[in-house]
């Protein structure tokens, strides 16, 4: 999606600079209107595409490590909580912070609260890439209702429970990639550094080999010959899947492709809903209006098909039909989270039904990560055991061969 950047003025006549993402410039002219801003000026930036898949830390946070920016938000929280100006616990975490970047960001924000801006308005005035739309609204809304501490407390668990949840996927893949990594760079070492050697000792003894060798020598010669073809090609391919996933039809053909996929598809699912829940649940929980906690959930969303789902969603929500009743008629939703949201709905407790769908969720991904792995872990391994297996067996064909030759 492409990035824009914006200077836009509130009603008071104060300007604030920031970096969206949208599909054009009246998009991003509508979304300022619709949260009270003027536009000045909105120019088009390629200096930072969205990739698909899964992205790191860093390229969330604007150069601030996601565990940076949760301390800072829980200790500002705290100390919000315990009665100390805001003034001054920025200052305070400006000096304590450790990350250069963030304590930088940290003191300017704190610079400008102190020459009398607002926290939203220092946050996105300054460094709106630090600060996601998220962070930002749910800041606003926390100071508009006079509970800051309360929504920063909020924000704080939303970016923990992300934190936690990514780093159990992560920590659940390492083992299957380094498999995989060890798997790979033996087979290479094989053919590349020993098979070679053996052609050697086969050519001079002029014996015909058993096919299975023949075809073994005949592409570990293409593999030594032509491997800067190889890397050519898994570049072009890089290359080829960011340019497909940059464009806007790139990104939903991939993000549907996923959708799809066995195993897999259900796991992305679920991720998405997931988030979607928790956004929403702790948007609300901080008092900010529904249609703009779905117009930012949607933004958050990785997942183009659920964004779109969200956007029909959100009409309804326009017209006075709710949350359930789009969602189940959009049919990208799971039936729990359906159910769920229409007893919010009709119980008044929307924000709570969604905290518990988002822990259900959440419980759920770690449980499906760890099955995922327990079914790719030996399927990794019998599938490298038969490659290495193949080899020795053409190796001592070959070898057994040999008693053939006419003494």
């Amino acid at each position: 999606m492409p990035v824009f950047t914006y200077r836009a003025a509130d009603r008071t006549g104060r300007t604030i600079d920031g970096v969206m993402d949208a599909n054009d410039v009246e998009a991003v002219i509508e979304r300022l209107h619709r949260e009270e801003y003027f536009p000045v000026r909105v120019d088009r930036s390629d200096g930072r595409a969205r990739l698909g898949g899964l992205r790191s830390p860093l390229a969330r946070t604007g150069g601030v490590p996601a565990r940076d920016l949760l301390a800072f938000t829980q200790q500002l929280a705290t100390l919000v909580d315990a009665g100390i100006p805001l003034e001054r616990a920025l200052t305070m975490l400006g000096e304590l912070s450790v990350s250069p970047r963030l304590r930088e960001i940290v003191q300017d924000v704190a610079q400008s609260v102190r020459s009398g801006s607002t926290l939203t308005d220092a946050l996105s005035r300054h460094h709106p890439r630090p600060f996601s739309r998220l962070y930002i609204n749910t800041v606003r809304a926390g100071e508009k209702g006079g509970v800051l501490e309360g929504a920063l407390k909020r924000l704080a668990e939303h970016l923990e429970a992300t934190r936690e949840l990514r780093d159990a996927i992560t920590s659940a893949m390492i083992y299957p990639a380094l498999l995989v990594s060890v798997g790979v760079g033996a087979i290479v070492f094989l053919l590349t550094f020993v098979l070679p050697r053996f052609a050697v000792i086969f050519s001079d003894l002029g014996q015909a080999l058993p096919l299975p060798t023949r075809i073994l020598l005949g592409f570990s010669e293409g593999l030594v010959a032509y491997w800067w073809i190889i890397v050519l090609l898994l570049v072009g391919a890089l290359l080829g899947w960011q340019l497909l996933t940059r464009s806007e039809a790139g990104r939903v053909a991939v993000d549907r492709w996923l959708l799809d996929l066995p195993l897999v598809g259900a796991l992305v699912r679920k991720i998405e809903v997931g988030r979607f829940a928790r956004t929403l649940a702790t948007l609300l929980q901080s008092g900010v209006p529904l249609l703009s906690a779905l117009t930012v959930t949607r933004e958050v969303s990785e997942n183009r098909i659920l964004a779109l789902a969200l956007g029909t969603v959100q009409e309804g929500a326009k017209r006075g039909d709710g949350l359930a009743k789009p969602m189940a008629d959009s049919g990208a939703f799971p039936t729990l989270l359906v159910h769920m949201v229409r007893v919010g709905e009709e119980t008044g407790r929307l924000e709570e039904m969604l905290g518990r769908v988002a822990g259900v969720y959440e419980t759920e991904i770690r449980v499906a990560v760890r099955r995922f792995i327990a079914l790719l872990e030996p399927v990794i391994i019998l599938v490298l055991g038969m490659v290495v297996l193949a080899i020795v067996i053409s190796i001592l064909l070959a070898i057994l061969s040999i008693n053939d030759l006419p003494l």
